[in-house]
């Protein structure tokens, strides 16, 4: 049963590859607002709970509640048109595309409207080095530029969920602080934001609460202050 208040909740869910098997009895939850965090060292499963969560690797256990509605196995495209943004770790931008053409294909009104709908001005406001590179084809962005494009692409499908798989991987530190700052302005804007990452100084700035992650188990679900505050639980969680 979902847990009063939840956008988004994960319960139990046990996924695989084939025969071999990934996540354990995961279980998460997301409220309006919030900063969730999914943290855990390479290969622990955070992106197959992201997977999971977006119907494209679906769990054979356990659900996936999005406002109440059982919607596990559900087809990526029925997930996303029910409100959940999908950022992949590995981008995936259309290289041929430009940067305008990008942002134009994914556009996607916010059921409601209203107001605080992402367009292409807002997201250039968000991202303003994209305004200058409107017209340049994606193929040709550096992977800073890449990552802030697919981020402002799934924005412009006006979710009410984002979901941020890894995207401080493979950054320069300044890019990364840059990145940090927008993802901050979108919580404070009031998105609603599921992150996986394996930085922890990043994600721990961010978050509201945490859940590690370990062999595709739980390990750990509490406020982000209580690893922020703790170097020695830090230490034991998430030391490499």
């Amino acid at each position: 049963m979902m847990a009063r208040g939840a956008l988004l909740d994960v319960h139990a869910i046990e996924t695989a590859y084939g025969l071999s098997r990934v996540l354990f009895g995961v279980s998460i939850e997301v409220h309006p607002g919030e900063c969730v965090c999914l943290l855990g060292r390479n290969g622990v499963g955070k992106t197959t709970t992201m997977r999971s969560i977006m119907g494209l690797t679906p769990p054979h256990a356990g659900r996936v509640l999005w406002r109440g509605r059982d919607i596990t196995g559900w087809p990526a495209y029925r997930v996303a048109r029910a409100g959940l943004g999908f950022v992949p770790e590995d981008r995936r931008i259309f290289a041929d595309l430009t940067v305008w053409e990008n942002l134009d294909v994914a556009s996607r009104a916010a059921r409601g409207g209203g107001s605080k709908q992402f367009s292409i001005e807002r997201v250039f406001d968000l991202f303003p080095k994209l305004r200058e590179l409107t017209g340049r084809n994606g193929g040709f962005l550096s992977g800073g530029e890449q990552q802030m494009l697919t981020i402002a692409r799934t924005l412009m499908g006006n979710p009410e969920l984002l979901l941020l798989d890894e995207p401080s991987e493979g950054l320069a530190p300044i890019v990364v602080d840059h990145l940090g700052e927008q993802i901050a302005r979108l919580k404070r804007d009031g998105l609603t934001i599921l992150l996986a990452e394996q930085n922890v100084e990043f994600s721990l700035a961010l978050a509201d609460r945490v859940y590690v992650l370990e062999k595709g188990a739980l390990r750990f679900s509490g406020p982000a202050s209580a690893l922020r505050d703790n170097e020695a639980l830090r230490h034991e969680l998430l030391a490499l």
